[in-house]
């Protein structure tokens, strides 16, 4: 029977994999990209690594929602919106079933006894700290997802996340304001009454709560993370996730009801575990609509097997030659620096191995940052200055440091000999080359050598 069922995987697996989707009509084509898309979802949780981040993001949530709603009622409560938090917030827990109203009742308890003044300067620091920690988190989070290794800096982090903070409960709920008015005008009523408009009416009203939804996943995949996003894969992203989150409530309301038993066994803990489960969820359909807007945008990563993004030595050094000639060509011919984006998308590599090289040239010290946003690269020194053989050499030596070194390893006389030859090889057929010498042979060479 397993040999039966493994021969069914090993001939499904081969038929997805086997076609080229450019030789496809469409509808074939995107039957065939929706189950690739399945599986490689499928293979991303079985390997466990956005579960683990869906937890770290529940644990998180615990310690921020209280301080987190507590500065979104400051804020509206300048808008004269802060008597709708209660709502939205009861709205969220509704799944929960009655103990929902009651875990609401009691979180927004919680935020009415927050007073900057009883907390001190310390105490208010460490609220803000648990708001901008759970941001922080959920970039991480996305990171992980678009392959990038790193945060925003500092003042951008700062800035971007107060607008998380501040602007984004104020569209939140003026958003829900706008469907609300509407729905009430006495246009609207009127043509209720009128089919097939009412109809049509009724089941907008109904849709708006996917749509706001939808909109809310859309604008977190373009903004959050550390990437650019194109809108259409955010918008599929946010598409997903959005009707995979209004489902799962009705799902999870199922399931509560039939839970009877989790209070029998877990007494006054059983909602606390079952807050803990629908965190986690909706975290998790979060992450998952964030790796979907990630295999759309880079389709090329919906592979049979996993892609691995590990260099071989040639691959890094030719790596690190062309960008360090293709940020030098611009310099010298005074064009817009390039962004880490545009890098990627020109030499049509995936992020992964363009960030490491780009971030070990900076480490170096041939290349530094813009403040734009995103950053560009220039050199830091005269182009002139700048060596191949000082520019292979530290491409060479990446990864060393003082527990992984050449000294660390035992000295055998013929293999010294090896790779002192190897080096003076490549001294002398470099020589004194310099990058700018490696640019200006390219302008003076011949076009159909370019």
């Amino acid at each position: 029977m397993s040999n039966q069922i493994t021969q069914w995987y090993d001939d499904f697996n081969a038929r997805l994999w086997r076609d080229d989707l450019r030789k496809l009509r469409f509808w074939r084509r995107a039957s065939i990209v929706v189950v690739r898309l399945l599986v490689v979802l499928t293979r991303q949780l079985i390997r466990g690594q956005l579960n683990l981040r869906a937890m770290s993001l529940v644990y998180t949530t615990l310690l921020s929602i209280v301080p987190l709603l507590a500065v979104s009622f400051s804020v509206l409560k300048g808008f004269g919106v802060h008597n709708q938090v209660e709502p939205l917030l009861l709205n969220f827990l509704a799944p929960l079933g009655p103990k929902g109203e009651e875990l609401t009742n009691s979180i927004i308890g919680f935020v009415e006894n927050v007073r900057v003044g009883v907390l001190g300067s310390l105490g208010l620091l460490f609220l803000l700290y648990t708001v901008v920690s759970l941001i922080q988190k959920v970039e991480s989070s996305f990171n992980y997802v678009w392959q990038v290794e790193r945060l925003r800096g500092l003042a951008q982090r700062f800035s971007n996340y107060l607008s998380v903070i501040l602007i984004g409960p104020v569209l939140v709920f003026s958003a829900l304001g706008l469907t609300a008015t509407a729905m009430d005008n006495s246009l609207v009523q009127q043509l209720m009454s009128v089919e097939p408009f009412g109809y049509l009416i009724v089941l907008f009203g109904k849709l708006v709560p996917y749509l706001l939804v939808i909109a809310a996943f859309t604008f977190i995949y373009l903004f959050i993370p550390n990437t650019r996003v194109n809108i259409a894969p955010a918008l599929v992203g946010g598409l997903v996730a959005g009707v995979l989150w209004q489902s799962s409530g009705w799902a999870f309301a199922a399931f509560i009801a039939s839970s009877s038993k989790y209070a029998a066994i877990y007494s006054g803990f059983a909602i606390l575990i079952l807050l803990l489960i629908w965190l986690y969820l909706n975290w998790l359909i979060l992450l998952l609509g964030a790796q979907v807007a990630f295999y759309v945008q880079y389709p090329q990563y919906m592979t049979r097997q996993p892609v691995q993004l590990r260099l071989s030595n040639r691959l890094r050094e030719r790596l690190a030659l062309q960008i360090m000639f293709m940020v030098a060509d611009h310099h010298i011919h005074r064009r817009e620096p390039w962004t880490s984006e545009q890098l990627v998308h020109h030499l049509g590599l995936p992020m992964q191995p363009v960030h490491h090289v780009l971030q070990l040239m900076v480490d170096s010290g041939f290349l530094a940052e813009t403040s734009d946003l995103p950053p560009a690269y220039l050199p830091t020194r005269d182009v002139e200055s700048i060596t191949l053989a000082e520019l292979y050499d530290v491409v060479r030596t990446a990864g060393e440091n003082r527990f992984l070194t050449l000294k660390s390893l035992p000295h055998q006389r013929q293999v010294e000999q090896a790779m002192t030859s190897m080096q003076q090889a490549v001294k002398t057929e470099f020589g004194e080359r310099t990058l700018k010498a490696l640019v200006e042979n390219h302008d003076s060479a011949p076009k159909g050598l370019k």
